[in-house]
């Protein structure tokens, strides 16, 4: 099969749909406690070097640039090269498998109950091998499209947000009721995947001019999975579902999950019969890069990136627009349990939590690119957007309003930001270091988790047990620490919108650059 970035984007899809067991935590989390003897405070020790793990992506990017624009030799790319690029998926599989692998042993007993420590090496392994399949795959995909990096940030990253829903949907199939043997499958089904696929992943931008059309085919095949894997998940909530209906709704999950490929063949065929003119990339370099404030450069290095006001800029609103985000999944249980919703209720919220990580994951890149193509709009001001929308949805949950709500808020805002924000990264610092940097930004998560959750929920719900017994019931539980949450978010807001302001000329250079190439 003739290679093309088409196809490439097709395995980075699969990949992705495969690459997310950290979503699924949930699954077997209770039986490596049991089985390791671990009381709630050790097992969330070890959950949180999965956050770690999946979050930190350093290493990830620095593999990815050096066996790519370090090997030029064999590749015709003014990107890099894209030989090298199986070395980072063979990195994330070696983890995938040792660490999940790992667990698998420790929770069945053949091996010794290895110490914590050691077990929340596992974890960490598991999880950081994620950030190697979604670097490379992110990637690639904004140099690809380089036009609509957006939208293509968009699909990726919304997938891998649909990734745990679909592992757990071939969980519910094929072993329902036994996470151990889940833990089992997470070791090879993701590692096989990446190996079967990753030489069809390569550097290959090509023509650019119809890319918005199969692009669009791409997000609507996501959209609807999304909404199929809803429907899904809210049945098995409603319903018993019998092993053929498992079986059924499993099989309908990957004929839906087979048709980027239709499009993909499509998109390829129709280039070879009528090849349009090549568009260059748009590519801001130092020459061209007029009327943008000096540290706005193109194709910085790490340490570049941070000595800039904008890497900052950028960063500041992660902490607190993801941290809040994460911990509000993280503690979504006890808040409906403190405003008195049914185990069947929050079961719901947590499941459905993933459409809506999907949906901003989906919508914060899609959107994004319409409004700069269409009217030089900077990606920034939907930062900024997000953040004064994420005010809204903690608010709801601070005054005890429909957990429903302000979940649906703050899951798409959490998930825009996941699109946004490697995006806004390629578009001012540039591709070539882009995957180091984004990672390093992405730190943001954990960070902001640990600070929102541990040091705000955690302090002030500890307070409001020590008279209720360890439970606590009522409004007041979770108001001050939602109150919080809400003011860090406005200043999130104002942080970003000072970005926003900065780079505005820079972004409208965009859109006056596409219409004399269009006119071209």
């Amino acid at each position: 099969m003739q290679k093309s970035k088409w196809i490439a984007t097709v395995a980075s899809i699969w990949i992705q749909c495969s690459c997310g067991p950290s979503y699924a935590f949930g699954i077997y989390s209770a039986v490596l406690k049991s089985s390791q003897d671990y009381d709630q405070s050790t097992l969330d020790t070890v959950s949180v070097f999965k956050d770690i793990g999946a979050n930190i992506g350093i290493l990830s990017g620095l593999l990815y640039h050096a066996v790519t624009y370090n090997n030029r030799t064999n590749s015709t790319s003014r990107f890099g090269g894209s030989a090298g690029l199986p070395l980072v998926y063979l990195a994330g599989a070696v983890q995938f498998f040792a660490g999940y692998f790992l667990m698998w042993l420790s929770v069945t007993g053949v091996i010794n109950k290895p110490p914590v420590l050691v077990m929340c090496l596992f974890m960490f392994m598991g999880a950081h091998a994620q950030t190697f399949f979604n670097t490379a795959n992110i990637v690639v995909a904004v140099q690809n499209f380089p036009d609509y990096s957006g939208t293509t940030v968009g699909v990726m990253k919304g997938f891998l947000g649909l990734s745990g829903a679909i592992l757990i949907q071939v969980y519910s199939t094929l072993f329902d009721g036994n996470p151990t043997s889940f833990l089992l499958m997470l070791a090879f089904f993701p590692t096989l995947v990446s190996l079967l696929l990753m030489f069809f992943v390569h550097i290959n931008p090509g023509d650019t001019t119809n890319d918005k059309h199969h692009l669009n085919d791409f997000s609507l095949i996501a959209l609807i999975v999304a909404a199929y894997l809803m429907i899904i998940i809210i049945f098995e909530n409603i319903f018993t579902f019998p092993s053929w209906a498992h079986i059924l709704a499993t099989t309908i999950l990957f004929i839906l999950l087979s048709s980027p490929l239709k499009v993909a063949l499509a998109a390829q065929k129709g280039e070879q019969q009528t090849p349009p003119p090549i568009m260059a990339p748009l590519i801001i370099t130092s020459e061209t890069n007029e009327g943008v404030p000096n540290d706005v450069q193109v194709e910085m290095n790490l340490l570049q990136a941070m000595g800039t006001i904008n890497f900052w800029l950028l960063f500041v609103p992660m902490v607190f627009g993801m941290g809040s985000g994460l911990a509000t999944i993280n503690n979504i249980s006890q808040i409906g349990q403190s405003l008195d919703y049914s185990t069947a209720e929050i079961n719901a919220m947590v499941s459905l939590w993933s459409i809506w990580n999907f949906l901003g994951r989906f919508g914060g890149g899609f959107v994004s690119d319409i409004f700069l193509h269409r009217y030089g709009w900077g990606r920034p001001v939907f930062i900024s957007i997000t953040q004064a929308t994420m005010v809204i949805g903690h608010l709801i949950i601070g005054l005890g309003g429909n957990l429903y709500i302000g979940s649906v808020i703050v899951g798409i805002c959490y998930g825009s930001q996941w699109s946004l924000m490697p995006t806004i990264t390629s578009d001012i610092f540039g591709v070539k270091h882009m995957g180091t940097i984004f990672n390093t930004i992405a730190a943001a998560n954990p960070i902001g988790s640990y600070l929102l959750s541990v040091q705000v929920i955690g302090s002030i719900y500890d307070k409001e047990t020590q008279a209720g017994g360890g439970s606590c019931y009522g409004i007041h539980c979770f108001m001050l620490s939602y109150f919080i949450f809400a003011g860090v978010c406005m200043f999130g807001f104002l942080v970003s919108l000072v970005l926003f302001f900065r780079t505005r000329e820079f972004y409208a250079s965009i859109l006056q650059r596409r219409s004399k190439q269009l006119q071209f």
